[in-house]
């Protein structure tokens, strides 16, 4: 492939992650889970237009997404399978949130770069976080979303290291719980803390009932900007401290070191940024922080210091076989 040829992909890239979006939308891996169907079918079960259906469909087709088994029939392929909301590791919600508030976002991207200001507080009038809390339905898509990116991002943490060594384990902003869960499912004798804002913790509270794990693990509402609970042996925060900027990072910090034993361990699960021009998605995720909710991805040398300000010392970065990392700290 020419230079040229790869650049006009790379540019147009947006047009094929917006189709992804509309079949989402119309939830059209969902309704050919068994099998192919007409275009006339899919449309007046979603509907949608037919002939404009059928000319999104054969674009994605063109590109692996759904397959064009008939005239004008489709089927799934293995990359459209994942579109289907209730499948193990589904993108569907990411699919959604991505071509919707993301996608709108993006469109500032000039706005954020000359300013250093985040593109969503330009486009909604509100920072992102705020936003969820006022749109429920958004916040669901968000949850499930993250679980979607995520997910398989705990087994990688649970290979590289022994949550068992500690007998209480605090998961600051952990969301819906799906990484404490696994935790505590792997290490039987650890107990728990979900530590969230109230309403998170409530769209929570039945996950920990379903798994039967309510009883160990409690689900606490707050917030970490003033304080976290004390006394856990270890406090782990994944994808939240690159969610922010130094100074609300700082905050955060001091609020774990004020809870924290002095033999506690504070494990930050990011994307450590790498030096050189390699591949690397956190470099991209990067960008995502910077429009969005105003934070960043950083680099070792940038966590200790953040970690060194806050009382901290920076023990290890241990990787792992996705691009996240453990940064292991204790307290100075």
């Amino acid at each position: 492939m020419s230079h040229e040829l790869q650049l006009d992909r790379l540019i147009t890239g947006y047009w094929v992650s917006q189709l992804i979006y509309v079949a989402a939308r119309l939830e059209i891996a969902d309704l050919l889970k068994d099998g192919p169907r007409s275009v006339e079918d899919l449309a007046e079960a979603s509907s949608a237009n037919a002939d404009a259906l059928y000319r999104a469909l054969r674009g994605l087709a063109s590109v692996g997404i759904f397959a064009e088994t008939d005239p004008r029939h489709f089927a799934l392929t293995p990359s459209a399978e994942p579109l289907r909301k209730d499948v193990p590791g589904s993108k569907y919600a990411l699919a959604l949130m991505t071509g919707d508030e993301q996608f709108r976002t993006w469109t500032e991207i000039e706005y954020s770069v000359r300013t250093g200001k985040t593109a969503f507080d330009q486009v909604y009038g509100k920072p992102f976080f705020q936003y969820l809390s006022e749109n429920p339905s958004k916040a669901k898509i968000f949850d499930a979303a993250m679980v979607g990116i995520h997910g398989r991002e705990v087994d990688a943490l649970l290979n590289v290291y022994d949550f068992s060594q500690f007998g209480l384990l605090a998961d600051i902003g952990g969301g819906n719980g799906s990484q404490i869960r696994a935790i505590l499912k792997h290490s039987p004798d650890m107990k728990g803390i979900l530590f969230d804002l109230p309403h998170v913790i409530e769209r929570a509270e039945s996950l920990f009932t379903d798994a039967d794990l309510a009883d160990r693990c409690q689900r606490v509402g707050g917030n970490f900007f003033e304080s976290v609970p004390a006394g856990a042996d270890a406090y782990i925060m994944r994808h939240i401290i690159h969610d922010w900027d130094d100074e609300s990072c700082l905050t955060i910090l001091q609020c774990c070191h004020a809870a924290m034993p002095d033999d506690a361990k504070l494990l930050i699960v990011e994307s450590v940024i790498p030096a050189g021009n390699e591949p690397f998605g956190g470099k991209l995720l990067d960008i995502v922080m910077m429009l969005i909710p105003g934070g960043k991805e950083r680099t070792e040398a940038e966590y200790q210091e953040l970690l060194a300000k806050a009382g901290f010392r920076l023990e290890r970065v241990i990787p792992t076989d996705s691009e996240i990392s453990i940064v292991e700290a204790s307290k100075v």
